[in-house]
C-alpha cells in the first residue's frame, strides 16, 4: 500500500512566538512537523529558552534563535540565518502578543498612550515588519498566518487594549492579502477560542472566560492548541489556494453564539 506524501513535506516554516509546551505557536509547529515541514523557532529570550530548546530538538527544528521583536536587529537576524541555510520560506506564523500589565488589567479608558503603542508595536505592527522581510524569501508564493481572537470583532469583557489592538492586526492582514496576492502569498488572520495559555494567563478572570467559551461551544468542548494547528497546516497546504485574508476561526463555533 503506498503511503500518502505528507501534505507539507519539504515546505520550511518559521514559527514566531513559542514559549513552551501549551502555546499555541507550539501547537503550530508541532502540527507542521507530523505534516512534514522543516521548522524554524525562535525563543524571547534567555529566560524562555530554556523552556523552548527541548521542544525544538524534539521537532527537529533545523535553527533556534532569539527573537524580541522590539530589539533592533533581531528579526532581520532571524531572516538572514533563513536565506542562508534554506533560501526560501514557505510558511510564517507570528504568534506574538504583548501589553504592559497595567495597560492590559485597566479598562481602555484608562490605556495610556505609551502602552497602547507598545502593545500596538509589538502585537500588530511586527507581524507587517516580518512580512516585509518574509515576503522575498516566499519566490513561489507561501502563506502566513497571525494569531487574533475575537475580541478584535467582538466586546469581550477584560480584553480591553488587546481588542483594538487585534482588531488592526486583522485588518493588517487584509491589506496584506491584498497586497501579495499577485505574488501567491496568502495572509490568514487565525482567530483561536480562548486556550489556558501563559499570554492568556495575564488576562483578569480569565477562568471565568474559558468557562463561558466551553458552556457556548455548539461542539460542546473548547479548542487545543493542535486544533489550532492542524487548521493552520491546512490553511498552508495547496488545498486551500484560493483562501486569502479572511479572518479563520478556530473556536468550536463560539464566535457565532449570541
Amino acid at each position: 500500500m503506498q503511503v500518502p506524501t505528507p501534505p507539507l513535506k519539504g515546505m520550511k516554516a518559521l514559527v514566531v512566538g513559542v514559549a513552551n509546551e501549551h502555546s499555541i505557536a507550539y501547537g503550530c509547529a508541532a502540527a507542521f512537523h507530523q505534516l512534514g515541514a522543516e521548522l524554524g523557532l525562535t525563543y524571547l529570550n534567555e529566560k524562555s529558552r530554556s523552556y523552548v530548546e527541548p521542544l525544538a530538538r524534539n521537532l527537529d527544528a533545523r535553527f533556534l534563535l532569539p527573537l524580541d521583536v522590539s530589539t533592533p536587529g533581531e528579526m532581520e537576524a532571524v531572516f538572514e540565518r533563513i536565506a542562508k541555510d534554506w533560501g526560501r520560506l514557505d510558511i510564517l506564523v507570528h504568534s506574538v502578543a504583548w501589553a504592559p500589565k497595567e495597560d492590559l488589567q485597566g479598562g481602555l479608558l484608562d490605556c495610556s498612550a505609551e502602552g497602547f503603542g507598545k502593545a500596538m508595536d509589538v502585537s500588530c505592527h511586527s507581524f507587517i515588519r516580518m512580512a516585509r522581510l518574509a515576503a522575498p524569501l516566499m519566490k513561489e508564493g507561501g502563506t502566513m498566518l497571525a494569531m487574533s481572537y475575537h475580541g478584535a470583532q467582538k466586546v469581550v469583557s477584560n480584553y480591553n487594549v488587546m481588542g483594538p489592538v487585534k482588531a488592526a492586526l486583522e485588518a493588517s492582514c487584509r491589506y496584506l492579502a491584498y497586497e501579495l496576492g499577485s505574488r501567491g502569498i496568502r495572509v490568514h488572520p487565525v482567530s483561536p477560542g480562548p486556550l489556558k495559555t501563559r499570554a492568556a494567563s495575564g488576562l483578569k478572570d480569565f477562568d471565568l472566560l474559558l468557562n463561558e467559551a466551553m458552556h457556548k461551544a455548539p461542539v460542546g468542548e473548547l479548542v487545543d492548541i493542535m486544533d489550532v494547528g492542524f487548521a493552520c497546516a491546512y490553511l498552508a497546504t495547496p488545498y486551500a489556494r484560493r483562501i486569502t485574508g479572511g479572518t479563520v476561526y478556530v473556536d468550536g463555533g463560539v464566535h457565532i453564539m449570541g
